[in-house]
């Protein structure tokens, strides 16, 4: 990063806000991915009879018959039904904690549980999937939504974590900035760039990151050089 263009630099972070829509693609394709796992791991266990093949046969004809598309329409609806719920009216999430209780509170299980009797029945309409195994599917449904919520709840749990390690490498990070130590800095610099992949697009975080980053990036690219402006130093006024 050239120093010469930390004005713009500083302009392109003010202008990169969160949008409601990158928060709402995070959660469908976040909550996705766990629901899949855990419908996946739940028709294994009530189904333990048969094969690999077999069981991975129903599970693709489940989701090409509207299981897939239905999983992201119900987040979807969830999340909007849930930030009404909580008084999120309009504009972002501030917190995991306000995603995690919209979920809770924007009805995704029973979504999930009246999606599944109906792609089933359609399936078993069309001849695909067999009358008894459309009907063990459907009685051991609660094991599928346990699996659905536990592996929810797991994924928020992680999300947590994740998130109190980025706080605590950028407070790493601040740490060595003050005492002028740079490999320690590079040091929570990576390992908080790597944990940023696994974190929900909150506003305040991404923000405090990409200070980090800039001011990072300016030492670094001067030679580790801690002599820093006072337009440069500004950057720095929530971290140090």
């Amino acid at each position: 990063m050239d120093i010469n263009n930390l004005e713009k630099n500083n302009s392109i972070e003010l202008d990169n806000k969160i949008s409601i829509q990158t928060q709402k693609n995070f959660l469908e394709s976040t909550l996705g991915k766990t629901i899949n796992t855990a419908l996946d791991i739940g028709i294994r266990t009530i189904l333990p009879d048969f094969i690999e093949n077999e069981v991975i046969n129903i599970k693709n004809n489940l989701f090409n018959y509207g299981l897939k598309d239905g999983i992201s329409k119900t987040i979807d609806d969830a999340i909007d039904i849930g930030k009404s719920a909580i008084g999120i009216i309009t504009g972002n999430f501030e917190n995991v904690s306000q995603m995690q209780r919209a979920i809770q509170n924007g009805g995704l299980i029973d979504g999930i549980s009246s999606l599944l009797d109906t792609v089933v029945d359609k399936v078993r309409q069309k001849g695909i999937l067999k009358p008894s195994i459309a009907k063990t599917i459907k009685q051991g449904k609660n094991i599928i939504l346990n699996n659905v919520e536990n592996n929810i709840q797991k994924n928020f749990d992680n999300q947590y974590k994740s998130i109190d390690n980025v706080n605590n490498y950028i407070e790493q990070w601040r740490r060595s900035f003050k005492s002028k130590d740079f490999e320690s800095m590079d040091n929570a610099y990576r390992k908080m760039e790597k944990q940023l992949k696994e974190i929900a697009p909150i506003e305040k975080i991404i923000n405090n990151a990409k200070s980090v980053e800039i001011l990072h990036e300016l030492i670094k690219n001067n030679g580790r050089n801690f002599n820093l402006t006072d337009e440069q130093m500004n950057l720095a006024k929530n971290l140090i």
